[in-house]
């Protein structure tokens, strides 16, 4: 067990994941087992290891998207709160943690048609009971930082390009003030000045107590961002990708 600090917003305790395969008779297929890890405020954490070890299942099962099979996954958004196991609550419990305690940057936009980029990123505040108007402002202000064209603002994101759905993923994710925030390859499709940019966010983010896991493959941003490094590969219950 995880020592808990009032400085813990986030611990994972002896987690298991796999799945059953039923287009091959059912076979079982194991990806994690045992994993502990537990995030502070005002700490970035980053899950290391090769491809294929399970670093994406596991911030899946943190957020909600994934069941998760043995542990528990417990999280709060302030030292005076208790902590709810996500592992175990009910799918209102998941969605008022997603509103309110955990936020999430995916790889993938996944892109609501004929919603326009600025509504996309404004709908977490929106969701809060900010007022349209501010929400809308807010919005603009960080894509504008992020480097997307203001002519794109008010069209549906289904059309632009790798980068420019990734950048409105980042606003979206970085937009709200959850206390944990969930970030699976965000500089993925970025370039170097766009990257520079989630960088500062990230930084500001942790200046302002949130607590930050993710998953960075690019040495160099791991390198500016990470205070700690954990290696998946003691978790995985597979074979590693070479």
């Amino acid at each position: 067990m995880h020592e808990r600090s009032r400085a813990t917003r986030l611990v994972v305790e002896d987690v298991a994941k796999s799945f059953t395969n039923h287009l091959r008779g059912g076979i079982h297929l194991p990806v994690v087992r045992n994993v502990s890890l537990a995030v502070k405020a005002g700490e970035v954490v980053v899950l290391g290891g090769p491809s294929g070890v399970g670093k994406s299942s596991i911030l899946r099962m943190i957020y909600g998207n994934y069941g998760v099979e043995t542990g528990r996954i417990l999280m709060r958004g302030a030292a005076d709160e208790p902590f709810v196991d996500l592992a175990t609550a009910s799918p209102r419990e998941v969605i008022v943690l997603r509103r309110d305690v955990v936020g999430h940057v995916s790889q993938f936009l996944r892109a609501i048609p004929r919603v326009s980029a600025l509504d996309v990123v404004a709908e977490p505040l929106l969701a809060r009971g900010v007022e349209p108007a501010t929400a809308r402002k807010d919005a603009a202000r960080l894509l504008e930082r992020l480097n997307l064209p203001a002519a794109l603002y008010e069209l549906p994101p289904a059309t632009f390009s790798g980068g420019e759905k990734q950048r409105v993923n980042i606003a979206r994710g970085f937009l709200t003030d959850h206390p944990i925030l969930i970030l699976d390859e965000p500089t993925a499709s970025l370039d170097a000045a766009n990257r520079d940019v989630v960088c500062d966010l990230i930084a500001e983010k942790r200046e302002r107590g949130v607590a930050i896991l993710g998953i960075f493959h690019d040495e160099e941003v791991r390198g500016r961002i990470a205070d700690r490094i954990v290696d998946v590969s003691g978790f995985s219950a597979r074979e590693r990708a070479a």
